[in-house]
Parts: structure tokens; sequence; C-alpha cells
């Protein structure tokens, strides 16, 4: 986007409004549809629309729901953007009681119970967030009407987890560190300490004993996540202030030196109408933002923080640059990733 300048990454309502178009052009955008969709039976031959009333737009159900939340996230920090009515017309026809149910009833599908795991579950518990934070008449009915789903999800988290032995550490969708990350926000938001429990333990079993990571290797080819940084991100909010800068000291230990290269230096994206070649567009949002997070929790003081403030910044602005790409191989998702950094605070002293 060349409206953003070099210097300022933060977000105006100009900027929003761009977002918000982008948004408001994809979620009711059928086609081109890449479903994740088991056939149980003949009769489950249906139009994307038809599977998923709610999150039928933007190429695939977990970049609509995504595509949903940002709406809802630039809504409440710019309520008076000029597509404020479009937004709000539109969160109220696709998250009607009755879409979310047969949303929620979909989900509960023999053969559906790796359905969007746990990449599209964790935007759902995100936008379910967004809504529940948000102190607005409409919003607070969106948020009862998500309910269903949530609940569903939810359950799933809690029966899965306790299962998987092993966490997934790759760049893509399945990541385990991004599902538990986004699905951590929700439950400390909204009270839920059984969830919050769980997260909580299955992270430090997982992670918790990690020291030295290879972080040499990133990136991987159709990256959208850094597994070293998604990984520190969620301990960042699992461990307290103090144990999580010793934690990520032994994690990436030369990151005070400004190494590995690789891993602070922006992906390059070769070809932008490649649908995975253009996940490195992402990686670089995805990388910004985690760099902003982490930094925020590290002393004042720390040599790794400057690091990754400065490296954060050069993502930023590398990856801003191609969001409207006008290619909907990218353009369906990445505005969502943009405004999750851009909405995120750049620098302050650490305090978490």
């Amino acid at each position: 986007m060349s409206e953003f300048k070099a210097d300022d990454l933060s977000l105006n309502q100009s900027e929003a409004s761009h977002f918000a178009s982008l948004a408001l052009k994809c979620i009711s955008k059928e086609y081109p549809n890449k479903p994740e969709h088991v056939l149980n039976e003949r009769n489950d031959v249906q139009s994307p629309k038809t599977l998923h009333p709610a999150f039928y737009g933007c190429y695939d159900w977990h970049s609509s729901v995504h595509g949903h939340w940002m709406l809802v996230r630039l809504l409440k920090l710019f309520p008076n953007l000029p597509e404020a009515q479009q937004i709000r017309n539109a969160l109220a026809t696709n998250l009607k009681a009755e879409n979310i149910l047969a949303e929620a009833a979909y989900v509960k599908q023999p053969n559906r119970q790796s359905f969007e795991r746990t990449y599209g579950w964790a935007w759902l518990l995100k936008l379910a967030t967004e809504l529940y934070s948000w102190d607005d008449p409409e919003a607070k009915g969106w948020f009862q009407n998500l309910q269903p789903l949530v609940d569903v999800l939810v359950s799933q988290y809690l029966v899965f987890f306790p299962k998987q032995t092993y966490p997934i550490r790759t760049g893509v969708h399945p990541n385990t560190a991004f599902g538990l990350t986004f699905a951590m926000d929700y439950a400390k938001q909204v009270g839920d300490e059984k969830l919050k429990a769980l997260i909580s333990e299955r992270s430090r079993t997982y992670f918790g004993s990690d020291i030295d990571y290879p972080a040499v290797w990133e990136p991987g080819g159709e990256d959208f996540f850094s597994p070293a940084l998604i990984e520190a991100d969620l301990m960042s909010r699992v461990m307290k202030p103090g144990e999580f800068r010793q934690w990520f000291h032994r994690f990436l230990p030369q990151l005070n030196a400004g190494q590995p290269k690789s891993l602070l230096q922006p992906a390059v994206v070769t070809d932008r109408t490649d649908p995975k070649l253009v996940h490195l567009d992402g990686l670089n949002l995805s990388r910004a933002w985690c760099m902003r997070s982490i930094a925020m929790v590290l002393a004042d003081d720390d040599p790794a923080r400057k690091v990754l403030a400065e490296s954060g910044r050069v993502h930023a602005r590398d990856a801003l640059a191609h969001v409207a790409s006008g290619d909907y191989a990218g353009e369906h998702w990445l505005a969502s990733f943009a405004i999750y950094l851009l909405s995120m605070p750049e620098s302050q002293s650490s305090k978490r």
C-alpha cells in the first residue's frame, strides 16, 4: 500500500477505509472458493454459501472468518468510517443466528472433527473476542449469535489438545502455537479458566523445554508464520515476564547479536499471483506483529528488544507495500494480517 509513510506504521481513518473496502468486497464473494469439505453422502455436494451461510466468501472459510474480524476491529477503532453502515449491514446479514447454527451443525457432522483445525478455530475465537470486548448493542447481539459455534470449537479444543502428543511446528495453517495463541486471548478475555488452564499446560509441555531453536532454517518456501516467533509470542502470553525473558534467551540465544539473519530479514516474494508464494507476504506481516509483541515483554535495556523492534519495522514496511496487490491470491487474506499488525502498539515500556 503506497499510502503508508516509511516512518509511520500506525493506522489512520483513510487507510482503515481502504482496508474495509477490501474486506467488504471479499466476504460476499462466493467464487473462486476452496472448500475444506468432507462428503459424507451424495447430498453433501452443495455450494459454498449453502454449506457455510455465514462464512462462504473470501476464497476459504478461515479467510472469511478473519475478514469479519477485520471489519469488527476497524469499526471499533474508527466508528465514523464512511463504510460504517455498510459494515454493520454485512455483519448483521452474515452473523444471523440461523446462519451460525448452520455453521455449528456443519462442524458437528461425522468426519469433520478436523475441519479448520486449528487455524480457522483460532480466528473464530478472535472474532468472538473482538465482539465480546466491544461496548456496542449490535455487537452484543452478534456475539450471542456466534456463541453456538464458539461453544463447539471450545469443546473441540478441550477434547483434541489432550490427545495431541506433539506440537505441529509448520509455518502454515496447522501450526499449534498460533492455534493456542488466539485461543488464550479468548480465554483470558471471557474468563474461561478451563480453556486457559489447558492452553497453559499444553504450551509448557510442547514448548517449555525448547532451547537453541534452529531458526536459521527459516523461512520455508510457503510459510506465512515463523514457527520460532509464533511460538515465542505464545509463550509470552503463558509465562510471567521474568520467566519468559529467561526462556526466550535460551530459545533464541543468538538474537542479541542479530542472528540468524534469515529470521531478521524479510522474505522475498517472487510471484504475488501464486497462492502459495504470496504466503511470504503474510510471513513478513506475522513476523512483524510477533516481533512487536515479544519486544514489549523484554526488558527495556535488553539488546534483543532493539533487534526485534528494528527488524519488525523493516518487515512491516516491506509487506504493507503489497497488501493491496490487486491479485485475489493475496488480497483475500493479507489485509487481515495487516490490520492485526497495525492495530497493536508498536512500542512501549515492558510491562506484561
